[in-house]
């Protein structure tokens, strides 16, 4: 029987990476119909923010000067010329000896340069207060364009808008942004060993997991999953399937019938209808070895066989296909945590071992522990929190070795 002539993981990532170059489209949409979605351009600022002087407390703005050597047994005493209101103009100039009341987000009076806590002050008199405490210049302000400077870039391209990072845009008068589209995803699952989730599999039988698993892992990660297909073994299904997928999908992706056996006819089904067709037929990797890499120049189409057993297809989906469409897009937030391995961890020789962990923290310190399992029991999966990648040259990983744990 003829071997699989096996790729290295990056070697495969960097194939289907150039296939796919300039694959994503953008489109503009209103700023409260982006979260989730991933920047397509730099958002930089029209003007500073903050735009003005502004105190982080409720206060006293005033001349930092006229506070040093205050105690609370010594205070200083200055005269209020002004009572600041949130939302407007301050228009006292202040000089030595002179204060003005500031709320919180409420801008300084020009002459300030720093705020008491309106904790540590009193009145002392109708129109002056007592001050019991030394501020330092710059003490509870924030200043002119310190969060931003005037087009100054608020977010990068490859962002993820979050809540957070919506607030952000929103602080800026961002209502509008650039976008990625959403790669168009189809999910076809084979064997004649499948049924559906409302029956009772026979002996022999199981139940379709990498569907569901599948369409769950790549909604999570932004893509538009157009449409599914649960198949038999039968090479003229499978054909009409995949032509009709590849006229909707910009990545079909096809679990089961990856390796050499007889039933698997996912290599020859992709070359029969596809040009160039199969470009790789095996990557060095643990779990994971038979996972094909296709494309079609004709309909832009990637064409991907996974392996049938859950994890190694989830394994692959996440190392291969999330990651190249990450990249394509920029992306730049990477989610990994550095930890401490728990017990020692083997790997296969020659291949990049994907090690499941499951992560805990102790005293503020990181431990991974590696859950082993077959690539055909989902138990691995729901156990781990995380992985970590084991270099082809490498024998296996040391207790207590720092390890780069992906967070899944």
């Amino acid at each position: 029987m003829e071997l699989l002539q096996t790729n290295t993981l990056q070697s495969a990532r960097e194939k289907l990476l150039d296939y796919l170059m300039g694959k994503h489209d953008k489109k503009t949409v209103k700023l409260m119909d982006a979260e989730g979605q991933v920047l397509a351009e730099d958002i930089r600022s029209l003007s500073p923010i903050p735009s003005f002087r502004r105190s982080t407390v409720d206060g006293y703005a005033v001349l930092s000067r006229d506070t040093q050597g205050v105690s609370e047994s010594i205070p200083a005493f200055l005269e209020n010329v002004e009572e600041i209101r949130i939302g407007h103009e301050a228009t006292s100039v202040l000089k030595s000896g002179q204060c003005a009341y500031v709320p919180t987000g409420g801008m300084l009076p020009e002459g300030a340069d720093a705020v008491v806590m309106v904790e540590y002050c009193e009145p002392f008199s109708l129109e002056s207060i007592a001050v019991y405490d030394s501020v330092s210049v710059g003490r509870n302000v924030v200043n002119i364009g310190e969060d931003v400077e005037s087009n100054g870039v608020i977010l990068k391209k490859g962002t993820t808008l979050h809540p957070q990072a919506i607030g952000a845009l929103a602080s800026a008068g961002i209502s509008r942004v650039s976008i990625y589209t959403s790669l168009k995803l189809t999910i076809i699952s084979t064997g004649d060993e499948l049924v559906s989730l409302d029956k009772v599999p026979e002996l022999g039988q199981v139940r379709d997991i990498n569907t569901y698993a599948l369409e769950s892992l790549a909604k999570k990660n932004g893509f538009d999953v157009v449409s599914t297909y649960v198949l038999k073994d039968e090479e003229e299904l499978l054909k009409s399937a995949v032509l009709d997928s590849m006229q909707i999908s910009d990545i079909v992706v096809i679990s089961g019938g990856s390796s050499q056996g007889k039933q698997d006819l996912t290599a020859r089904v992709i070359d029969a209808l596809s040009e160039p067709g199969v470009f790789i037929h095996g990557i060095s990797i643990k779990p994971g070895k038979p996972t094909i890499l296709g494309y079609d120049k004709q309909s832009s189409t990637a064409l991907i066989g996974l392996p049938g057993h859950p994890v190694a297809a989830m394994i692959i989906f996440e190392l291969i296909v999330i990651w190249v469409k990450n990249k394509l897009i920029g992306k730049n937030d990477e989610t990994y945590i550095y930890a401490k391995l728990k017990t020692n961890v083997g790997s296969a020789p020659g291949k990049t071992t994907c090690q499941m962990v499951r992560l805990s923290d102790f005293e503020g310190e990181y431990f991974a522990e590696p859950i082993f399992g077959k690539s055909g029991i989902m138990s691995t999966l729901t156990a781990a929190n995380g992985y970590t990648l084991i270099d082809m040259n490498k024998e296996g990983l040391h207790k207590g070795e720092i390890v780069k744990v992906f967070l899944i």
